[in-house]
């Protein structure tokens, strides 16, 4: 058995890999680039090696640092996970001849995998059925134009070499065909270094169903059952789940038994997954289930088999490349219940999923489930990375049941101060068709405008907000719940608390609160049911963060209504998201009004944050280097004698 073993890798994936070595009594190493430096799976593995600047082409793609590193610590094997190397012959070769061991298929396997029209012809020739298209090696626009017309539109073209959603298009009719084929090859030859291209029939009710496989050195080859990945984002999946909805027992024997006669084609050993495209239009039928690609590696989505199958698929790659066999025949594996995984992205659904790069402040998922997680609170999302966070994994005895406990799990996800798609998820994975199993990849698409704009949610988190600011005001910035004591109303004098409500002493009660949210001034009527009202929220030094249904809305009380950066109270605040470039004050250091505080990095300019007035620095938040979101409380100065 392997007993020292370097992760060439980041985030989940290593984290993941760390948790079953350290049950197994495998010493871990990590890598890490300038940007990861105290990242989450640094501190979880037993020893660290720094391989680089922030950017993966510095770091985390250069194979030789890996190898080093590998060498230099005594590992004895290489983890791959996903993404970056994983798929790269020439490095799992490099690690070979090495002398170390490669965790992951022999090089000639992911070879043979690798370009895309190279593995069908394979696939054909082993008995796979293949989606109807062109894999020629005439690459004329002539010559594909006249095979896209013979097929058959709407028709997809994509790169041989293409992977990750890049190098795809789809093509509806003839006279678009020039065009797309063009813009296509350029993708691919940017992201790729090769712009050679397929044709393939577009399937107008795509279901994308795949199979889990594994082989060992010793010639056996099982598969772990089907998980269908259709809810999918330009091409990037987002909920899995197995097995998949509606696949009857004939159908699942036709598609597992063709992933492992794929499997055993190129000679496979390790984790592997074989991928499939299904025209559901009449449901699932093994004679409209078409090969599509393979994997030749462990996916983000391996969780679900793990939880219907008790396997522990990392275990099992470990076990296999140190020499064992399986430790299961496919006889003794059998599904259990079912299971779903939705992956939460530091993103902004309502911004076109824009990336949400900073600070976590708050990290929880207040309900029962598997998270698989990058990062703990206190951590900060790099602009540099995926921006998945962690993946939400739930099991129950049927998709009725994982469907309630995910819905559920996804509500009660509580993140900030990034931006993330829980609320999307918590939508998504209630959504009727979805549960009554209506799905395809075209799903989220189709469905954008019910899953992105909950405008009745956030008008739910305002009332939310103006509860729990009461709160704090009426308690002195500290809040303990919607239940107030009215003892309080008499020693209702800290500012600026004060300076946002209609509140007199023996006079009338102004059911309205000032607040600012997303850079905008708020005035909000206090809901009805303000003293029974259940709020998810806590106090911050500059307002409240409240939560619900996956949504988190930062409400700040401001004196002025003046922008980011000039508040009259004291809060410098970060006018957008950017980079903190110095700080030039300390906490404590009395500064005058004017006083450069720091300097911020954002849009390609440099943004000078000056004291409001003469005072003290009472807190700091900012540290040079740091990423920031918008409205992040950078400093604090409050008034000598205040």
């Amino acid at each position: 058995m392997i007993k020292s073993l370097l992760i060439a890798n980041r985030g989940e994936i290593a984290c993941r890999v760390i948790r079953t070595a350290r049950a197994m009594g495998i010493r871990t190493v990590a890598v890490y680039s300038d940007a990861d430096s105290n990242a989450l799976h640094v501190r979880s593995a037993d020893e660290a090696v720094h391989i680089g600047p922030s950017p993966a082409r510095e770091s985390y793609l250069v194979g030789e640092r890996i190898i080093a590193a590998a060498l230099s610590t005594g590992a004895e094997a290489i983890h791959p996970g996903y993404g970056f190397l994983s798929e790269n012959a020439e490095f799992a070769q490099a690690v070979i001849d090495a002398g170390l061991v490669w965790v992951g298929p022999k090089p000639a396997s992911i070879t043979a995998m690798g370009l895309k029209d190279a593995a069908k012809a394979r696939m054909i020739a082993a008995g796979v059925p293949v989606t109807p298209g062109y894999l020629g090696e005439d690459q004329s626009p002539e010559r594909l134009q006249a095979e896209a017309d013979a097929i058959g539109y709407p028709v997809l073209i994509k790169a041989v070499a293409g992977g990750g959603g890049k190098g795809m298009r789809r093509v509806e009719c003839s006279a678009d065909f020039a065009e797309s084929l063009a813009s296509c090859r350029r993708e691919a030859a940017s992201s790729f270094g090769d712009d050679r291209v397929l044709i393939e029939k577009y399937i107008l009710s795509p279901r994308h169903i795949e199979v889990q496989v594994f082989g060992d050195s010793h010639g056996n080859v099982v598969h772990l059952f089907e998980r269908d990945c259709s809810l999918q984002r330009r091409h990037q999946k987002v909920v899995e789940e197995a097995p998949a909805p509606g696949m009857d027992a004939a159908t699942r024997e036709a598609v597992c038994g063709a992933a492992v006669r794929a499997a055993k084609a190129v000679d496979y050993e390790g984790a592997g997954t074989i991928e499939f495209i299904a025209d559901g239009s009449e449901g699932l039928r093994a004679d409209r289930i078409w090969f599509m690609e393979m994997n030749t590696r462990l996916q983000v989505e391996h969780p679900v088999t793990e939880e219907i199958t008790g396997v522990d698929l990392v275990e099992w790659q470990l076990r296999v490349a140190s020499g064992e066999a399986l430790p299961k025949r496919q006889q003794d594996l059998s599904i259990n219940g079912w299971a779903m995984e939705a992956r939460l992205y530091a993103e902004d659904p309502a911004k076109g999923f824009l990336p949400s790069v900073g600070a976590i402040s708050t990290f929880k998922v207040l309900a029962p489930a598997r998270i698989d997680a990058s990062v703990e609170e206190g951590d900060s999302i790099s602009p540099f990375y995926d921006p998945m966070m962690a993946k939400i994994i739930v099991h129950g005895t049927n998709r009725y049941e994982a469907i309630k406990k995910l819905r559920k799990a996804s509500r009660n996800i509580q993140v900030s101060d990034v931006k993330t798609n829980a609320a999307f998820l918590f939508r998504l994975v209630g959504h009727p068709s979805f549960t009554s199993e209506e799905i395809d990849t075209g799903f989220i698409a189709d469905n954008a405008s019910d899953l992105q704009t909950p405008v009745e949610l956030h008008e739910a988190l305002l009332d939310d907000a103006a509860t729990v600011l009461l709160g704090m005001s009426i308690n002195r910035g500290k809040w303990s719940g919607p239940s107030i004591d009215h003892s309080y109303y008499n020693r209702f004098e800290a500012a600026p608390w004060r300076q946002n409500f209609g509140f007199r002493l023996n006079g009338d009660w102004s059911h309205e609160i000032t607040f600012q949210v997303d850079g905008k001034t708020v005035r909000r009527e206090l809901p009805e049911d303000y003293f029974s009202r259940h709020v998810e929220g806590s106090a911050r030094p500059d307002g409240a963060i409240v939560f619900r249904d996956g949504e988190a809305l930062v409400a700040r009380l401001r004196t002025d209504g003046g922008g980011a950066g000039a508040a009259s109270d004291g809060a410098i605040l970060s006018p957008m998201p950017g980079k903190v470039i110095s700080v030039d004050v300390a906490a404590g250091q009395t500064v005058t009004k004017g006083q450069k505080l720091l300097v911020l990095e954002a849009m390609k300019m440099e943004h000078a944050l000056t004291a409001p007035f003469d005072g003290v620095v009472a807190e700091l938040n900012a540290v040079a280097g740091a990423q920031v979101q918008v409205e992040a409380l950078l400093v604090k100065i409050e008034k000598v004698g205040d």
